[in-house]
């Protein structure tokens, strides 16, 4: 009997045991067209409108992770990393992908073992980028003076950190393009630790820019910028503003510091932490963009994308600045961040993330309106703030009438914080309640009126975000909730 290749396409050598060929002909076209929704990913690099189906997407994995050589049937690894899995659970909970992504010396080069991983890296960051353009609004390219000019998603890079680490990589990467020893980091305020601890992390020295308030506004003080630039000078690496944030503080004037970055000739770094669900703060980037000098902003994947913590977008106008980044991480990387991505873009397709996008809009007026009448209710008002995704209300009367004629603020701000924790009994989660004048100390900086960006805000207040995701059910349920707290609460203080 000769043993010669059989060269039979495999579904019809599937003829030999019993099935029609009418049968294996239908089949075939399922897995075509498979096969087409893989090629049209690789060939055109752009999110599908519709939503991949589960199936597709696994068998889309499972394709790239046979590429990997902790895969191959025939394999025989004697290196220290060789990506053996004990766990057969975690090998399926990862795809069989075990290599992570990067090499040594540049998170985005292809890996040698991990043909696979290499791929799903290179396409998932494509597709992230086709996303906020398309979808949220980021420009690749935007129109200047002088014409078509590199616009804030001109390129890109996925990194498996959180936002600030992401930070301090991008302000390391800064100090190797502009090779400068320049260390100052002009930081206008925003109270949210993680990126004040970036610039420490990046060995940098924070100087702190003062807010100042419009209304219940807290907003940029660009004279202060303005005059901080005069005072360092050369001195400055960069400076850090912040596009997404609590209320009562709002998107800083980017576009504003970018004319005197660029006047300046100095870098700028936007935290846009999770941004790229408003519309108008993706356009006074692209603005800031036109009109003068931006260098990076940073994007949390989880809190745009409704994927697991853990990793984050940085977007540049600058390629060579992208190309830092990648270059200055050291090791190999992570890949779960990127795998969630990719099986989260796919699931939603372009049309299911502008669905949400549109969903979470609808849902601001009723917010606001459900969030106006309970603080009338019990003598509170909402807070006028130019902020499309936190809103707040005001908590001034929340204080034990045995004390109601005393001015300490520490008893209001220990009855202020009582309230928190009836909300949290209650299993109400992502609410901040914020005392008047409140200090706390970060790494030897001390801050007045921590909580507001501000000194001396003149509320204690609760926030509450209408962000991407919030379904109409979950919104209802938190004011019935926030209710019955308030309610509680007074009760109490009735009978004090």
């Amino acid at each position: 009997m000769g043993t010669g290749k059989d060269e039979r396409d495999i579904l019809e050598i599937m003829q030999s045991l019993g099935i029609p060929k009418n049968h294996l002909a239908v089949a075939k076209n399922n897995l075509n067209s498979f096969d087409s929704v893989t090629r049209s990913l690789l060939v055109h690099k752009r999110l599908p409108d519709k939503a991949t189906p589960d199936l597709q997407i696994e068998r889309i994995l499972l394709d790239f992770s046979s590429l990997d050589t902790n895969n191959f049937s025939k394999g025989c690894g004697v290196g220290e990393r060789e990506g053996r899995v004990f766990s057969s659970l975690v090998q399926r909970r990862h795809y069989h992908m075990s290599h992570g992504i990067g090499r040594s010396g540049d998170i985005v080069e292809p890996q040698p073992k991990a043909a696979g991983s290499s791929v799903l890296y290179k396409l998932t960051t494509n597709l992230a980028l086709d996303v906020i353009r398309r979808g949220s609004g980021l420009a690749a390219d935007v129109s200047g003076s002088n014409g078509k000019m590199p616009g804030p998603a001109r390129d890109g890079i996925l990194l498996p950190l959180c936002t600030g680490m992401s930070m301090t990589l991008t302000l390391q990467a800064l100090k190797s393009v502009t090779n400068t020893k320049a260390n100052v980091i002009l930081w206008s305020r925003i109270d949210q630790k993680s990126c004040f601890k970036a610039i420490m992390a990046a060995s940098c020295e924070p100087v702190i820019i003062p807010t100042k308030t419009d209304g219940d506004n807290v907003v940029t003080d660009v004279d202060a910028m303005k005059a901080a630039m005069e005072t360092y000078g050369d001195r400055i690496l960069a400076v850090i503003t912040t596009t997404s944030a609590f209320a009562p503080r709002v998107p800083d004037s980017v576009d504003q510091v970018a004319k005197l970055c660029n006047e300046r000739n100095v870098n700028h770094v936007i935290n846009n932490a999770y941004g790229l669900q408003c519309e108008k703060t993706c356009k006074l980037i692209n603005r800031a963009c036109v009109v003068g000098r931006v260098d990076a902003i940073v994007m949390s994947t989880d809190k745009n994308f409704l994927v697991p913590v853990g990793g984050a977008l940085v977007v540049s106008p600058n390629i060579d600045v992208v190309k830092s980044i990648g270059k200055i991480y050291p090791g190999r990387a992570n890949g779960s961040p990127v795998l969630d991505l990719f099986i989260t873009l796919l699931s939603l397709g372009l049309d299911g993330y502008k669905n949400l996008l549109k969903e979470r809009k609808k849902l601001t007026s009723s917010f606001i309106q459900k969030l106006e009448f309970i603080a009338e209710k019990y003598g509170e008002r909402i807070l006028k703030c130019d902020n499309s995704i936190s809103y707040g209300m005001t908590l001034n009367n929340l204080q034990r009438s045995s004390h109601k004629e005393s001015r300490d603020s520490d008893v209001h701000s220990k009855d202020i914080s009582y309230f928190g924790s009836l909300l949290f009994t209650r299993c109400v989660s992502g609410t901040r309640v914020v005392p008047k004048n409140q200090n706390k100390s970060i790494a030897g900086y001390e801050f007045d009126g921590f909580g507001s960006s501000t000194c001396k805000y003149s509320n204690s207040y609760l926030t509450a975000a209408c962000a991407i995701g919030l379904t109409k059910e979950e919104m209802e349920d938190f004011f019935i909730r926030l209710d019955k707290a308030l309610n509680e609460y007074h009760r109490k203080l009735a009978k004090n």
